[in-house]
C-alpha cells in the first residue's frame, strides 16, 4: 500500500513537471510568470487571491503573462510535488506559495531566492511584524520568503453538546484530566455524539502534530517539544512523549473519538468540521485559528449560526501547570525560485499579492492572524472573526516548530508514533522507543539528547 502510494505521489508529480512550460521565459520582450500555489475544493482563497493579482499584474505590464498553476492537492502532496518542480530551472516556478515549516529545508537545498536586496526598496516591508519576518528568514539572517498570514490552535467545543451532558460553557479545561472528565460526561449523556477528537497516524500528515499531537507534548515536563534549542540536539527518551500517546490512546480506547480507521482517513478533518460539528454531533477538538472560514459565507461548510454554537479555549498543560495552556503556530508564505530569470518581476508580484488591499483580504477571508501592523489594525479585520480575540491571546504561550531541513522526517515519525497507538499496534512506550530510534537513525546518535 505505501509503495502503490509512492507511486501514485510519483505519477502525480510527472503530470505536474509534464504540465510546466519551462521557467519564466523571456522572447522579443515578451515574458511569461509562472505561479505555483495549493487548491483544493475546500481551499480556493489562493486561487482567488492569485487570479485578482494576475488580472492588476497584466494591466500594469501588457508585455507580461501571469501562468497561474494550481496543484489540486492536500498539503503533503502540494509540498511534494513543489520539491520535484524546483529542482530544475525548466519547471521550477517564478513565484510560489511555501508552508513555513519547509521554508528552512528548502533554503538548504538552494531552492529559495535571497529576497533582502529587494525587500531593502519595499516600503511595506516595515509593515511586518519581527516574529513574522523571521518565518522566511535562513540561518545566515537572510529573508528568503514573506509570510501570507499567522495562525493558532485552541479547542473548538460545541456549546449545545457540552450543555446537553451538564458541563457549564463557556467551556475552560485547566489539565489534560479535565478534557477526559468532559469527554466521559458527554459519552454517557450523548451516546450517538463524538466526545473529544484529536488528529493521529500519518493520513493527516502534519496536522496530525500541528493540532494534536504538539498541543499534548510541549504541556508536559518544561515544555521543550521535540528539539532542545540549547544544545541544538533532537530530544529522545521524553516521558512527555510517552505520557501524550497515553493520551491519545486513552481518547480512542475509550471510543471517546472518531474511530480508529477514521482517523487514519486524510479527509476526517471533513467529517469533524463539516458534518459532526454543525449536527451537534461532537463535542470538540483541537483545531487552527482559520476554522471559522470552514464555516463562513463562502466557506466550504457554510453554517449560519455557528458563532453561537462554537467556543473557543486554549488545550490545557498536563497537570495545569504554567503558563497554563499550548498552542503552535505556522503559516504560509509567498516564495521566489532562486532559478527564476525574472527576479525583479517575479518580487514585484509578491508584493502586489502582499500589499495592504489584498493582505486584508487574504487574513479576513481565510481567518488567518495578520502579519502586517496595519492589517491587524484595521477595523474590517478585527471585525471579521468573531474569536479573534480567542485564537489572538494564546500567541503568548504558542510554540514553533523546529525548522531546519530534517524536521519534515521527524514529523513523519512523530505521526507514526500516534497512528501505532491509537490503532493498538504498539503501546505508547514502545511506540516511543521506535520513534527514538528512527530520530537516532534520522539525525545521528550524536545529535540527540535524553530528556
Amino acid at each position: 500500500m505505501r509503495i502503490a502510494s509512492i507511486a501514485m505521489v510519483a505519477a502525480s508529480a510527472a503530470l505536474v513537471l509534464g504540465a510546466c512550460s519551462g521557467g519564466g521565459s523571456s522572447n522579443d520582450g515578451a515574458k511569461t510568470l509562472k505561479i505555483t500555489y495549493e487548491k483544493s475544493d475546500s481551499f480556493t482563497v489562493m486561487d482567488t487571491l492569485m487570479k485578482k493579482v494576475k488580472t492588476e499584474f497584466e494591466a500594469k505590464h501588457k508585455n507580461v503573462t501571469v501562468d497561474l498553476q494550481p496543484i489540486t492537492a492536500d498539503d503533503t502532496d502540494y509540498s511534494t510535488k513543489l520539491a520535484l518542480s524546483l529542482r530544475a530551472a525548466s519547471t521550477a516556478p517564478d513565484v510560489f506559495y511555501e508552508d513555513t515549516f519547509r521554508v528552512k529545508g528548502d533554503i538548504e537545498a538552494g531552492y529559495l531566492y535571497k529576497l533582502d536586496d529587494h525587500l531593502s526598496s519595499w516600503s511595506d516591508w516595515s509593515q511586518y511584524i519581527d516574529s513574522a519576518k523571521a518565518a522566511g528568514q535562513g540561518d545566515d539572517g537572510g529573508h528568503y520568503a514573506i509570510p501570507l498570514g499567522a495562525d493558532t490552535r485552541v479547542i473548538w467545543y460545541s456549546k449545545p453538546v457540552l450543555k446537553a451532558a451538564g458541563i457549564s460553557v463557556p467551556w475552560a479545561p485547566k489539565t489534560w484530566q479535565d478534557i477526559l472528565d468532559a469527554a466521559a460526561k458527554i459519552k454517557a449523556a450523548e451516546p450517538d455524539v463524538v466526545p473529544f477528537t484529536m488528529y493521529a497516524g500519518t493520513g493527516t500528515g502534519e496536522g496530525t502534530v500541528m493540532q494534536s499531537f504538539y498541543e499534548l507534548l510541549y504541556g508536559t515536563g518544561d515544555g521543550q517539544g521535540l528539539y532542545d534549542a540549547d544544545s541544538g540536539k533532537w530530544i529522545v527518551g521524553s516521558q512527555g512523549f510517552v505520557d501524550s500517546l497515553k493520551f491519545l490512546q486513552t481518547l480512542y480506547e475509550k471510543k471517546y473519538a472518531v474511530t480508529p480507521a477514521e482517523a487514519l482517513d486524510a479527509n476526517v478533518w471533513k467529517t469533524v468540521v463539516g458534518d459532526l460539528f454543525p449536527k451537534d454531533k461532537v463535542g470538540g477538538t483541537v483545531e487552527g485559528s482559520y476554522a471559522p472560514s470552514f464555516w463562513e459565507d463562502g466557506g466550504p461548510y457554510p453554517w449560519a449560526d455557528y458563532a453561537e454554537k462554537v467556543g473557543a479555549t486554549p488545550f490545557p498543560t498536563q497537570n495545569g501547570q504554567a503558563p497554563g495552556g499550548v498552542s503552535m503556530s505556522g503559516g504560509w508564505t509567498l516564495a521566489m525560485s532562486a532559478k527564476t530569470k525574472n527576479a525583479d518581476l517575479a518580487f514585484e508580484f509578491m508584493t502586489t499579492a502582499l500589499n495592504r488591499e489584498n493582505a486584508l483580504w487574504y487574513d479576513t477571508t481565510n481567518a488567518k492572524i495578520a502579519v502586517r501592523k496595519d492589517v491587524a489594525s484595521d477595523p474590517s479585520y478585527l471585525k471579521a472573526n468573531p474569536f479573534m480575540k480567542e485564537v489572538s491571546d494564546v500567541l503568548e504561550f504558542s510554540h514553533y516548530r523546529p525548522a531546519n531541513g530534517v524536521y519534515p522526517k521527524i514529523s513523519s515519525a512523530a505521526q507514526e508514533a500516534t497512528g501505532d497507538v491509537i490503532t493498538g499496534k504498539k503501546t505508547p512506550q514502545q511506540a516511543a522507543a521506535d520513534y527514538d530510534a528512527a530520530v537516532k537513525q534520522i539525525v545521528g546518535a550524536d545529535k540527540t539528547i535524553a530528556k
